[in-house]
């Protein structure tokens, strides 16, 4: 993440009219890091050798353009205003990606490419990741981020102000790029890592940022740190020394962080001050009771959680959790019919769900979609589980047959 914290503090100079200038130097910079600690070992403090580097050839870059301004072309003045002595304390880095991705999140482009351009820039997603993360082709987010920039430059926004209005009207955007970021590192969809804790702990944090600013800490600000928070606190326990899933049933609850499930209690405390009901409260609600160990209703309360969230903001994934907790609440066999009615057999998470359905109903169907769903999962660890669910079935099945 310091490729994207050193290049909003650059744009926070250059200006976001020249982010690829900033994005070149940010290369350059680690490019130099790669070679450098190969030869020389990681030095001891990494980010502060990084961020020397980084403001060294700032300084290269407008040396040499100040020859080529004043020697070269004289009737041209500079066209990039820079602060000569701008530092990387942690209130600079802090308050520049704030302003970077409030600007990224900008009215000239659509909200779908509002996204798009923040989790490129600012949280250093591949078109595949965006792609992924919005269940969109990745042509499209190429040609969408493309535009994006285009529009970007040209309204010469500049990143030093920001009006109360101004964020008031982006606020919504920047909520759901930080969501964004925190489910991809939640849930990866795309690497050979299932779990990224450094992407859940950036979105958390600049989450808690907003909270902590009085133009953004709303309900809907507060509700989305509480989901992060009691999800966070499962993160330890859900992958074992192999980096293989542990499903939720299986996971050791001891390594729960309480800490963080107390941070998620008054953070939605917080968020129900007011009359506001959004997908973040009820997430966060959902989140909530997945964190309690005990509870004789506490899959109602999450079955009626999911039929207001799939009202309000319906995605296929949300319906396949629904039916989850619709299982949970009837029992498999009365679910299995709701999640065929979804049909989505393009998704590994249908085939997986179905699978799980029919573990308990008929091995043999359960075997068959957990092959469908390992054919289309993306990620190594998510078919090393599916092909351990797999061997499991086929055991209890064997053993079935020399029974009989």
């Amino acid at each position: 993440m310091e490729y994207t914290k050193i290049t909003a503090v650059l744009c926070r100079n250059f200006g976001l009219k020249h982010i690829e200038i900033a994005e070149d130097i940010v290369s350059d910079t680690f490019l130099k890091a790669s070679q450098h600690w190969a030869v020389n070992g990681i030095p001891e403090n990494p980010r502060a050798w990084l961020y020397v580097v980084a403001k060294n050839k700032t300084k290269d870059y407008f040396r040499k353009l100040s020859v080529f301004e004043t020697k070269i072309k004289k009737e041209i003045q500079p066209c990039i205003e820079v602060e000569p002595n701008f530092e990387f304390d942690s209130q600079m880095v802090s308050d520049s990606q704030l302003a970077m991705i409030f600007a990224v999140c900008n009215p000239v482009n659509s909200d779908e490419s509002q996204i798009c351009l923040a989790l490129q820039i600012f949280c250093g997603f591949s078109i595949e990741e965006i792609a992924d993360s919005l269940l969109t082709k990745s042509e499209t987010i190429k040609k969408r981020l493309q535009r994006a920039r285009a529009n970007l430059r040209n309204d010469n926004f500049q990143l030093k102000s920001l009006t109360k209005t101004e964020i008031c009207l982006r606020l919504n955007i920047v909520l759901r790029t930080l969501y964004l970021l925190f489910s991809e590192g939640y849930f990866s969809k795309s690497d050979k890592q299932q779990i990224k804790i450094d992407l859940c702990s950036e979105a958390t944090r600049l989450t808690l940022l907003l909270t902590e600013n009085s133009l953004t800490n709303t309900a809907e600000c507060n509700a989305l740190l509480a989901l992060m928070c009691f999800q966070s606190s499962r993160l330890r326990a859900r992958t074992n020394d192999k980096n293989e899933a542990i499903l939720f049933d299986e996971q050791d609850k001891s390594l729960w962080d309480k800490s963080l499930i107390e941070r998620g209690n008054y953070y939605l405390i917080n968020a129900t001050t007011g009359n506001e009901l959004s997908k973040y409260h009820l997430e966060a609600g959902i989140a909530y009771w997945h964190t309690t160990t005990t509870g004789k209703n506490k899959w109602d309360y999450i079955l009626k959680l999911y039929n207001q969230l799939i009202l309000i903001d319906y995605s296929p994934i949300t319906a396949l959790n629904r039916t989850f907790a619709f299982a949970k609440v009837y029992g498999n066999k009365e679910a299995i019919p709701e999640a065929k009615k979804l049909n989505l057999v393009e998704s590994n998470y249908y085939h997986e769900l179905l699978g799980y359905l029919y573990s308990s109903v008929n091995i043999k169907r359960a075997i068959e979609h957990y092959k469908q769903a390992i054919n289309l999962a993306k990620s190594n660890t998510e078919r090393q589980t599916l092909s351990k669910k797999i061997m499991e079935l086929s055991r209890i099945l064997k053993k079935s047959a020399i029974s009989h």
